[in-house]
Formats: C-alpha cells, structure tokens, sequence
C-alpha cells in the first residue's frame, strides 16, 4: 500500500543533539581546559553516558530539569574538583544549557527532507521528552511549520517503545500502520517501536553501529534527498 504517513525521531534525527551537545560542551568548558587536563571526546562521551542514564528519570519526574543538569556537570567534573558548592555547579549547568540553545542546529538535510515531504503526506514526530522543550526546539530550527502533528512522551504519559505513544500518533494524523513509516535513530525507541505496532521503521544510523537486525531498512544520512525519499515513500525503495 503507498504510504501516507512518515513519522519521525526528533533528537539525533531531525536535530543534531549529538553534535549540538559536543560544541556546547566544548564551549562552556574551554576556560577550564586552560588549567585543567581535559579531554574533549573523553568528556563528552561520559557528557552523554550520563544524560541516557538520567533522562528517564528526569521523564519519570525524579529530577527536574535544572537539578539533573547540575547533578550531571556535579559527577561530570568531580574528577577534576571543579565545584565547592551546588551553587557553582548550578551556575555552571546553566552557562552551559545557554551554549547549547545557541549552537541548536539540525541533522544535514532534514529541513529539505521535510520540505519535500510536507504537500504530499503527513508528517508527524514522536519524541521522549516535555512538550514545551521540543515545540521551542522544532521552533528553533524553522521545523514547526513543517509537521502535521507533535506526540510527547510528557503529552501521551508513556514513553517509546511503548505501542501506546505510536498508537496516539496514527489516531492523530488518521494514519494506518502498513501505510506508515518510522525514521529513529534509536534501535529499541524507534525501530523496535514501530514493529510492534506494524509500522515499517527505517534506521538512522549516522555513526556506524551494528543493526542488530540486518533485515531493517538502513540509512546512514539524510541526503541526498532523492534518495532518502526513495527510501521513505517510493513504491519501489532501492534494495
């Protein structure tokens, strides 16, 4: 059946999270690594160990958002004794949360992707994260008035992978599952998701990890645009 629908990941899909995190980083701590032996990649790879380990919890309304940030940078830097109060450490998460607003930027070629997309079929985005956060976020990167409908993890009370969250997303945009296609960059969110409810996913892989599944649709990139399209709505995707 010709698909209708395309449903997508928003962070580390249509917005460069990933990359957007590494230049905030390096920004708010480029004053530190004058007198401290810092390690850009090291840093940003334990940055991120820590944000997956505490964003459920901030979902699950164990943290807010301002004490997550400020317990993240607390264990982040405790090596290097760069706190003497919360207040320090507070102040330095919001110094940092500042670059990140400012350095937002999305995943190469998704705004022609979805320009592309827009006038011929609905498009919507499934998200593990509030509501206002990613409306200001999709605002940001000139994507708001590109999508037909937001889904939130905050909005539905559930979180992907669970059926319920992509089951509020084909009700709102009166989509049916085998005419519908799934982009994430998160195999178990996105891809494990959507089969579950008999949505077809497509894979973003943009830093190389191995599919558990080779028999998922895989694109490693966003461009060029003509093939991504093939790939998401073609009667015929490229084998």
């Amino acid at each position: 059946m010709p698909v209708t629908t395309v449903l997508f990941d928003l962070d580390d899909t249509l917005f460069d999270h990933a990359n957007t995190a590494r230049a905030a980083l390096a920004a708010s701590t480029s004053q530190l690594a004058l007198q401290l032996p810092l390690e850009l990649e090291q840093l940003y790879q334990r940055y991120s160990e820590l944000l997956e380990e505490m964003h459920p919890q901030v979902l699950a309304g164990q943290y807010s958002y301002q004490e997550a940030r400020r317990i993240r940078f607390q264990r982040l830097l405790a090596p290097y004794n760069v706190f003497s109060t919360e207040s320090e450490a507070d102040q330095f998460a919001s110094f940092h949360y500042t670059h990140y607003q400012r350095l937002r930027h999305p995943v190469p070629g998704a705004l022609s992707l979805l320009k592309a997309l827009q006038p011929k079929y609905r498009v919507g985005i499934i998200t593990n994260n509030r509501t206002a956060e990613q409306q200001d976020k999709l605002r940001f990167l000139g994507m708001d008035g590109l999508i037909d409908a937001l889904i939130t993890s905050e909005e539905v009370g559930v979180t992907k992978p669970n059926p319920r969250i992509f089951q509020v997303a084909l009700q709102r945009l009166q989509a049916q599952p085998e005419q519908t296609v799934v982009v994430g960059d998160n195999w178990l969110a996105d891809v494990e998701g959507a089969k579950a409810v008999g949505i077809r996913p497509v894979w973003l892989n943009r830093f190389g990890a191995v599919a558990p599944d080779p028999g998922v649709v895989e694109i490693n990139s966003l461009e060029p645009l003509a093939y991504t399209l093939q790939v998401l709505v073609s009667s015929t995707p490229p084998s």
